[in-house]
């Protein structure tokens, strides 16, 4: 599509704005607060005065806002909902499945088409061949806006019709990332009280994240499969070295939260019978009982 329309001007959106405008596109931009398309405008893009106007410019409607309060907000301003007859609509705001759901069936509602995503990066890293974005929603929608939506991030993984997965997936990657940095807070806490140098544990962790990558993309089709017959690390592994660092960490005076939380769940496992599984069978622990 070589009409693109940006509702929201926060750091992403301004870049968002700025990469399309970059590769060719005719790029009209609207923003509660109007002064921040200044400088979007020096580069070529056309200021709305109205988000229905700049809705009724382009035949793609890109929104990146605060969260989903906000971006109701714009949707519910006057002129919006005729606007978007039509149109396709691709929210980038972050929001949660349920929110991914309702946000569909109002946009149906209105005639207009809709995809939802989760943008995986800064601002800073947008516009790259491996930028992850994810999305999701009706495939012919997303096969008509594809090649536009590459111009942002070249590595956008589709993931089918269901509207609600991406926002899904974007939880179970954030889950991830934030079970890592308390990992890692808390191995600082280890080097520290050791009086070693904490930058030499970010470069270590570093130099073992690609390896530990390759380790959980095979973690993860062993859950897929069903099959936790052991193939790279047996589970009774894992209950051995997580008591380890709980010992050390008492033994050292520092906070045991984190380890403490992860020895419970293996201890569980392995009071459960799955010492002689794959790693990946500890899903089994928390997963809802019939």
């Amino acid at each position: 599509m070589s009409t693109v329309t940006v509702l929201g001007l926060g750091t992403m959106g301004t870049t968002i704005a700025r990469l399309f405008l970059e590769r060719g596109r005719q790029v009209t931009v609207w923003n509660r607060s109007a002064d921040k398309a200044a400088p979007l405008a020096a580069l070529g893009a056309q200021v709305a005065a109205s988000a229905a106007d700049a809705i009724r410019a382009s035949d793609l409607a890109v929104m990146i806002v605060y969260d989903y309060a906000a971006a109701q907000a714009v949707l519910a301003a006057p002129g919006v909902s005729a606007a978007l007859q039509g149109k396709t609509l691709v929210q980038l705001t972050t929001g949660s499945p349920a929110e991914a759901r309702a946000a569909l069936a109002w946009a149906t509602a209105r005639g207009a088409a809709y995809l939802d995503g989760a943008i995986q990066a800064a601002p800073s890293q947008m516009g790259q061949p491996d930028t992850p974005v994810l999305l999701s929603g009706d495939p012919q929608t997303y096969a008509r806006v594809a090649d536009t939506l590459r111009d942002l991030a070249g590595n956008i993984t589709y993931l089918g019709s269901q509207i609600d997965a991406a926002a899904s997936m974007d939880l179970a990657t954030l889950s991830y990332v934030y079970g890592a940095t308390a990992g890692f807070i808390h191995g600082a806490l280890i080097a520290e009280s050791q009086g070693l140098d904490v930058a030499q544990l970010g470069n270590i962790v570093s130099g073992i994240s690609p390896s530990f990558g390759a380790f959980f993309q095979h973690e993860s089709k062993v859950i897929q499969s069903g099959d936790f017959t052991v193939s790279e690390s047996p589970l009774r592994i894992s209950v051995e070295a997580t008591r380890r660092i709980l010992d050390s960490s008492k033994a050292a005076g520092i906070n045991t939260e984190m380890p403490a939380f992860v020895d419970n769940w293996l201890q569980r496992a392995d009071a459960a019978g799955l010492g002689n599984q794959e790693l990946a069978a500890l899903i089994k622990v928390i997963r809802p009982r019939a």
